[in-house]
């Protein structure tokens, strides 16, 4: 069992998104991570997935996506050279004695601190998943209040464009 990633590109229509992910769930799947967003073009939206699985299992969920009339097209990033990344906003306790600490953390992360209070720092940090855990394990003898992850989402390097973009 590996972690794949695909990403469907589809017609921004009602109930497309549920469409797409009932597949998964009547076939007793689980959707690690999820994310959703328009493309350049308002009537086309991308939908990335995460689930861990084998090749057979990605086999038939692709083959069973492509059958929904609202898919255009279905890229499965785990078999290309791609860069993946995901966003996490972390609340984290920094009365002022451990206020500086934080923040030096959050320098070496690259992450941009966006919120400072009397006792807490909100701090936002996009990469792959190593650097987002290895962030929030770090973090997490200061006391995390609050953290939010985004799914992961990625894209195919080079020149290659999907989705009905043309380069």
């Amino acid at each position: 069992m590996k972690r794949m990633v695909l990403a469907i590109f589809v017609r921004n229509t009602s109930g497309v998104l549920t469409r797409v992910t009932s597949l998964f769930s009547r076939r007793g799947y689980n959707i690690d991570s999820l994310t959703v967003g328009e493309t350049l073009d308002p009537g086309t939206s991308r939908i990335t997935v995460t689930f861990t699985g084998d090749e057979l299992m990605c086999s038939q969920i692709k083959k069973q996506v492509e059958k929904l009339i609202d898919v255009i097209e279905i890229i499965d990033l785990t078999q290309t050279e791609a860069v993946y990344r995901e966003l996490v906003l972390v609340k984290v306790s920094a009365d002022p004695q451990s206020r500086a600490s934080v923040i030096e953390i959050a320098n070496v992360f690259r992450a941009k601190v966006i919120d400072i209070a009397s006792q807490t720092v909100v701090m936002e940090l996009t990469g792959d998943s190593s650097k987002t855990n290895a962030f929030v394990e770090i973090l997490k003898p200061y006391g995390i209040i609050e953290l939010i992850k985004t799914g992961l989402t990625g894209v195919v390097r080079g020149s290659a464009s999907f989705g009905g973009v043309d380069d």
